[in-house]
Parts: C-alpha cells; structure tokens; sequence
C-alpha cells in the first residue's frame, strides 16, 4: 500500500476516533442511553485498531522508530495515557466529576499527541 493510501486512512481514523470519543463522551455526560447500543460498543475497537495498523504501518515504511524519534516515542505515550483516560471518562469512573474529569482530561491529551504529529515536537508548548 502507498505511503499516501497509508496517510489517508490514519487520519480518517483519527477524525472518525475524535468524532466518537467526543460523542460518547457527550452522551456520558448528558447520562444517554445511547452509550449502551451495540455499534457504539464495537466501532471504536474497530476504529483504533485500523489507526493503529495504519500508523505502525506507516512507521515501518518510513523507517521510523520510536527509541530514535523522541516525537513518536511521545505520541506512543500519549495514546496510552489518552486509553488510560478514555476508560476511566466512558467505563472506570465512579462518580460523574472524576468522568467528567478524565474526559477533559482525554481531550486535552488527544489534542497534545496532534500537536506532536503536527510539529514533530515533544514539548508542551
């Protein structure tokens, strides 16, 4: 697969990935039901496993290693922390403060892994 075929389909993902979390995270904070449908339940795993593919994928093809880029080592990072956040928002959190909180959170981390991928930068600012 080309390195272009590649590109479109990770950022599809991350589009489709931003647009799910937040919905889902709207719905948890409004106490949706909506939460529970099968396909809101199977769609993300399928979503993020075909981002993860495509972004190792891309990786390998471009001969890029995370122990030699600092960026990706911090995007890796990153999307742990964002998993981390993510099930304590929509699964974990015990009370709707701290869900409310970790989604906050989970955003806040999503938007700092775009800026690493953007700039190629693993600073905060």
């Amino acid at each position: 697969m080309s390195y272009i075929a590649l590109k479109h389909i990770h950022l599809t993902c991350i589009v489709l990935t931003f647009i799910l979390f937040s919905l889902r995270g709207f719905w948890m904070l409004t106490g949706s039901s909506k939460l529970q449908l099968r396909w809101v339940k199977v769609a993300p795993h399928i979503i993020d496993t075909c981002l993860l593919i495509s972004a190792i994928s891309l990786a390998v093809l471009l001969q890029i290693s995370p122990f030699v880029h600092s960026w990706l080592m911090a995007k890796i990072v990153g999307l742990i922390v964002y998993i981390l956040l993510g099930t304590v928002a929509l699964k974990r959190g015990k009370t709707k403060a701290v869900r409310s909180t970790a989604f906050v959170m989970a955003l806040l981390t999503f938007g700092y892994i775009i800026k690493v991928a953007l700039t190629k930068s693993a600073s905060i600012f």
